[in-house]
């Protein structure tokens, strides 16, 4: 039997902390009560808001609609579904942040270049339009937990099947 050679195992310096500059400091609850006073003041605006962020959001689809799959269009309407997938849950409106979530995924969030039926892309902003004019602010509203499912299946069914063609 041939002699092994000894393992030597080496653990490199962690320089992580002297960049950071050590510990963080604790958070500053002063801070995020004021952080959260200014959004409550900031709430009574909010409706007005998310109605702002859904034209944006109709007027991009209507300019996909007049020029579809071209870049400039795809790009304008993956931002909208992008500022509203932030801006809706701090609006009120998780379920419209669940739904722009997944039309992001469909114009190219996480997967690069997807090609999604215009009438999947269609159903994401209507869904988007019902449930901010129906004013469907909670996330456990029933009708709109199934409508966010039913486009989420869709879409993942959707990018699972052009993702392993590319493959």
């Amino acid at each position: 039997m041939a002699k092994q050679k000894p393992i030597e195992v080496i653990t490199p310096p962690n320089v992580l902390k002297t960049k950071v500059g050590g510990p963080l400091p604790a958070l500053d609850q002063k801070a995020i009560a004021r952080a959260e006073a200014a959004l409550e003041r900031m709430s009574s605006q909010f409706a007005e808001w998310i109605k702002e962020e859904l034209e944006r959001l109709l007027e991009a689809w209507a300019a996909y609609e007049a020029a579809p799959g071209t870049p400039a269009s795809r790009n304008e309407l993956h931002r909208r579904a992008h500022d509203l997938k932030g801006l809706a849950p701090t609006y009120g409106y998780p379920l419209v942040g669940r739904i722009c979530a997944s039309l992001c995924k469909l114009t190219g969030d996480e997967h690069g270049e997807i090609h999604a039926p215009d009438k999947l892309l269609k159903a994401h902003v209507d869904a988007v339009k019902a449930a901010v004019v129906g004013k469907i602010m909670g996330a456990d509203h029933p009708v709109g937990l199934v409508l966010a499912a039913e486009l989420e299946a869709h879409s993942k069914a959707l990018i699972a099947s052009q993702v392993q063609q590319q493959g």
